[in-house]
């Protein structure tokens, strides 16, 4: 009868020692990557990325997926549904909903992101140096803030809007100029809960100035809530460009634009149903996919968060 040799003292341990071979190096993830990786696991969020993503490249090649030039009208063929040669329809000139529409899709990610630029350019070091600093310097601005705070964002847009004229240049500034106060409160918050650990201290202890200590060793850490509100902060600047172009304020004809065609539709949602109901499905497919997307982010940069 044969009896198996016993397993060494070396085998049995072996299992224990983990997958990392000798020599070989420790693998560590950082935080940008584990937040990737669990965004990867969170299936909506996936899809408004998807979602985000497909808007963006009709964004960008919208001069060469377009059938038609968006100010090319048909007078021959007003108003008609969706068709072989038209497949969303036609407008009140004969223009191609669909060219309007892929026009309208790169109108609303320029002021989506564009404005978002500005929102962070300002509110970002006022929120920065608010907390960082303190004293009179802190109760300035955050009293500032507030008044900022207390007007209605939409009115307060509208009456930009108004003082400036309409146009795409004219909405930037006008969502960057209201735009700003969440992220300022925000950016201060974390700033006054970062300053005060150790290795700020350190930092501060070895001889770091203030630029150093704030550009090197504080904002970089506080960079998880803007991410955040920059994300949530894109559909809100493309929700209130369609708001100031269905009213007549925002952008200029005949620049399409997806409120500004749910604007001129409307009046015949009962007679021509196509000229209001795609740009509204635009918006809302829109803002729910950056919405999905904004809390997928949120929940992969929070480790709290399951």
């Amino acid at each position: 009868m044969a009896f198996s040799t016993p397993a060494s003292a070396t085998d049995v341990k072996a299992p224990l020692l983990g997958a990392r071979a000798a020599g070989e190096p420790i693998r560590t993830t950082s935080l940008w990557s584990d937040a990737f990786r669990r965004l990867r696991r969170n299936r909506l969020a996936m899809v408004g990325a998807a979602v985000v993503i497909l808007l963006c490249l009709l964004a960008i090649f919208a001069d060469v997926l377009t059938p038609y030039a968006y100010t090319k009208t048909n007078f021959g063929r007003l108003n008609e549904g969706p068709s072989r040669d038209y497949p969303l329809g036609t407008d009140l000139l004969g223009r191609d909903m669909l060219s309007r529409m892929i026009y309208g899709a790169r109108v609303s990610m320029l002021v989506g992101l564009g404005a978002q630029v500005i929102v962070v350019l300002i509110g970002v070091p006022i929120g920065a140096l608010s907390g960082y600093i303190g004293g009179r310097v802190d109760l300035f601005l955050t009293r500032f803030v507030d008044v900022m705070y207390a007007f209605p964002r939409l009115l307060f847009v509208i009456l930009v809007m108004s003082m400036l004229g309409a146009g795409l240049t004219n909405i930037f500034i006008a969502i960057g100029l209201t735009g700003w106060v969440g992220i300022a409160r925000q950016t201060r918050a974390q700033v006054l809960a970062i300053k005060e650990k150790e290795f700020v201290e350190g930092a501060r202890a070895l001889g770091a100035g203030f630029r150093r200590v704030l550009g090197r060793h504080v904002l970089p850490n506080a960079l998880t809530p803007i991410v955040v509100s920059v994300t949530f902060g894109i559909p809100e600047a493309i929700f209130t460009e369609a708001a100031l172009s269905f009213i007549g304020v925002g952008i200029n004809p005949p620049t399409p634009s997806w409120g500004q065609m749910v604007g001129e539709g409307q009046q015949y949602l009962r007679s021509y149903w196509h000229l209001c109901v795609f740009p509204s499905i635009a918006i809302a497919v829109t803002m729910l996919s950056f919405t999905f997307l904004g809390d997928g982010v949120r929940d992969a940069l929070d480790p709290k968060m399951k």
